[in-house]
């Protein structure tokens, strides 16, 4: 199947490919059917694309890229829309915003994108850890992460299992970030 994006164009997914949102993410709750990305000239982001919205796309990182001691503590309502009695096999990402200054990036650790990697049925969950921030920032870590790291190892856990991205063309720079 064809799913269209603003930001890769037409793209070409597998049903398997799917993430299941049943609840939609905060503030789309309508949308409950995302792809999650591999843009392959992109060193560390990923990308939640919405397979209904070809606008509607979140860039998206691993909290422990930036957040050394991030765990999930789910609830057990978290637990039953992943339709999981245990927090493995799970993985979890956080919704990157990123301004017209780089340099101010945030991440959201308080309500983290959980997927069920055995069923594709993925939820926003809100943790209850009040020292989790929303707007995180994060830029000098990820700096910080670049230059002790090979940066091609930052996005390893994407590759394993997201929709790499072929571009047939060079895409052009999107003027809102």
């Amino acid at each position: 199947m064809t799913i269209n994006t603003t930001r890769f164009g037409p793209i070409e997914i597998s049903s398997e490919d799917i993430l299941n949102f049943a609840e939609g993410l905060l503030g789309f709750n309508d949308l409950e059917k995302f792809v999650l990305l591999d843009d392959p000239n992109d060193e560390i982001f990923a990308w939640l694309q919405s397979c209904d919205e070809a606008s509607i796309a979140f860039p998206v990182l691993e909290p422990e890229l930036f957040e050394d001691n991030f765990q999930l503590s789910l609830t057990k309502s978290d637990l039953q829309s992943l339709k999981t009695d245990s927090e493995k096999n799970l993985r979890s990402f956080c919704i990157i915003t990123v301004p017209e200054d780089p340099a101010r990036m945030t991440a959201n650790l308080k309500a983290p994108v959980v997927v069920n990697l055995d069923n594709r049925h993925a939820r926003q969950c809100v943790l209850q850890n009040n020292k989790l921030e929303i707007r995180e920032p994060i830029f000098s870590k990820l700096q910080q992460r670049v230059v002790a790291h090979n940066p091609s190892s930052i996005k390893s856990q994407v590759s394993d299992w997201g929709v790499a991205v072929t571009l047939k063309e060079p895409r052009k720079p999107d003027p809102e970030l």
